[in-house]
């Protein structure tokens, strides 16, 4: 097996450490898939089944200027490798304070253990570059695992509609984490969207009017009887979906929450090649 990987454009750089920054919010342990086209960030959670509670995926052509790999064999052209985003967040944290970095390079070598590599590259004073270079133990997951780590199957939707800019959101959503642990959210096909948290001393809510929507449900069906007005409503743990707010540093172009009642909210995340779907289920009552 073989990875290494060179992004050279400042923007991308900023971009991609952008991405793990969120990551490492959502999640302690994930897995990094790497293929000849693309990298994935699969997260499994428990409560969900089979189906991921978190996937990020990356189009390599959008983020390197030079990319080459070699997967286990010939016929599963593929890496699966298990780390602590956290680790890769830490390291790229310098890229944040440094004002110029030429080039971050990644690529998979082997140390005591299997490890990602991070060599940052950064201009000097002298006509000579500073090289940076971090560590990150992986663990190499073996082919047999592969098949519990699939692109998440989307369920039937009660209601699909873009969300309000995030921006807008983070400061309400933390107010409300205040107030208390779980929060209602309910949608309409009409393009309302309703946030609502309770406790013993008060119920407070926030309403967002005139949201762009996508056909779901009986409406994707072309069924004639829904009430565009009707709010399905689903509970979730409030925690999990101001971390997934957190997402707004790497600007995405539209966010769209697809929400099954009493099931699951399905949050999405779209930016030119880079899409982040999240998936937070329901209370147990």
């Amino acid at each position: 097996m073989k990875f290494r990987g060179k992004i050279c454009e400042q923007a991308c750089i900023k971009q991609f450490t952008s991405i793990i920054s969120t990551l490492a919010k959502l999640a302690k342990m994930c897995t990094l898939r790497i293929t000849s086209s693309h990298l994935y960030f699969v997260v499994m959670e428990a409560t969900l089944s089979s189906t991921p509670g978190l996937w990020c995926e990356l189009q390599q052509g959008h983020f390197f200027n030079e990319f080459n790999m070699e997967g286990v064999s010939p016929e599963h052209n593929e890496i699966y490798l298990e780390l602590k985003p956290d680790n890769l967040a830490r390291t790229l944290s310098i890229l944040k304070s440094s004002a110029a970095v030429r080039s971050l390079k990644i690529k998979l070598t082997k140390k005591h253990s299997a490890c990602l590599t991070f060599e940052i590259e950064s201009p000097s004073q002298t006509s000579l570059s500073r090289l940076c270079t971090h560590d990150i133990p992986v663990t190499v997951l073996p082919r047999r695992l592969w098949a519990g780590l699939a692109e998440p199957r989307l369920p039937q939707f009660s209601v699909s509609l873009d969300l309000p800019a995030l921006r807008l959101l983070r400061p309400v959503v933390e107010r409300m984490r205040a107030i208390g642990p779980r929060l209602t959210v309910s949608a309409s096909c009409s393009g309302r969207f309703v946030l609502r948290v309770e406790s013993d001393q008060a119920v407070v809510a926030t309403h967002f009017g005139q949201l762009r929507t996508h056909p779901a449900g009986d409406e994707a069906a072309g069924g004639d009887d829904v009430d565009s007005e009707h709010m399905f409503d689903v509970q979730v743990e409030i925690k999990p979906f101001s971390m997934f707010l957190a997402g707004d540093q790497f600007h995405p172009a539209r966010a769209v929450c697809n929400l099954v009642e009493d099931r699951m909210l399905h949050l999405f995340l779209i930016h030119d090649d880079i899409t982040l779907q999240y998936f937070i289920p329901a209370c147990s009552s």
